[in-house]
């Protein structure tokens, strides 16, 4: 039996309100000076609004908000239910916010994996719980999800951060018939502070990885010589233009995934062939574990 058609999805023809984590730098910041110029409402938060004074008088100055907003905060569902309680309806939420700590596997700390899951997958997590209901009510919804290469498959010294963007990636939205749609962004490197914000691991690499590749790639994220291949305001307009459904966009409402980058693209391929790898020399014992009589 074949799967059901999609159901068909609708954006209302009005601005929409968007809140956005992480605005402070990066896709952030691009995102949201992209959701202003066309004209839609915005709510940009970041954990230190006093910090980039000069971007907060920016957004209010073209009629949004910059909120405080700290992701890690086990209250942070308290804003979203602020703003909805007080009239402002959230249409669009993009889970952006975040960080990296690199190191091999072995030798991250307990608590440096913690607080990466903290910050990626329990705060976005969060945030998408407290805002369904509001979107299921008004059966209209988008839940943008900031994802990675690296979720697709941990490499080197990234895979603390692989696998906490790989959770959030697993908590699917089974709200299609709500009107409300997840678009999981797949994102490769761009020029964005990734590099220069990124964390090393407070216990030392051991020796055996010493000329290794993940040795390698903690040098060049240390050095800040990070040289990205992606242009992040162009991958934000892409963003912007499949949320709205135009332009690249257009007509493709469905699509759960969007992925951005010619390295990200290389990678998927490696991903494919590397499963269609596994099914040639498994599949055979993969389809015969069946109970009998089944």
């Amino acid at each position: 039996m074949s799967a059901p058609p999609p159901l068909p999805f609708t954006t209302p023809d009005r601005p929409l309100t968007w809140l956005i984590t992480g605005c402070s730098s990066g896709f952030g910041l691009s995102l949201l000076r992209l959701v202003q110029a066309n004209g839609h409402n915005l709510i940009a938060t970041s954990r230190y609004p006093s910090r980039t004074p000069e971007l907060v008088a920016e957004v209010e100055k073209n009629g949004g908000k910059w909120l405080a907003l700290d992701v890690d905060d086990k209250n942070s569902p308290a804003l979203i239910d602020s703003l909805e309680s007080s009239g402002t309806h959230i249409d669009v939420l993009v889970n952006n916010a975040g960080y990296a700590i690199f190191s091999v596997v072995e030798s991250f700390a307990d608590e440096e994996l913690r607080a990466m899951m903290e910050s990626l997958y329990f705060g976005p997590a969060r945030l998408m719980r407290a805002v369904l209901p509001y979107m299921r009510k008004r059966r209209f919804g988008i839940v943008v999800n900031m994802s990675t290469g690296a979720a697709l498959e941990g490499r080197d010294s990234m895979g603390g951060y692989s696998a906490a963007k790989a959770a959030l990636d697993g908590m699917l939205l089974l709200a299609r018939p709500f009107n409300i749609r997840t678009l999981i962004v797949f994102l490769g490197t761009f020029n964005t502070n990734m590099g220069n914000a990124a964390l090393l691991s407070k216990n030392p690499l051991p020796d055996d990885y010493k000329g290794m590749p993940s040795e390698k790639l903690i040098e060049i994220m240390s050095s800040g010589q990070f040289d990205a291949d992606g242009d992040k305001d162009k991958a934000m307009k892409a963003v912007y233009e499949v949320v709205l459904g135009e332009g690249v966009g257009k007509g493709l409402e469905a699509e759960r995934y969007l992925p951005l980058g010619r390295d990200l693209a290389a990678r998927m391929l490696q991903v494919r062939e590397s499963y269609a790898h596994t099914m040639e020399v498994f599949g055979e014992v993969c389809n015969n574990v069946y109970r009998d009589g089944k």
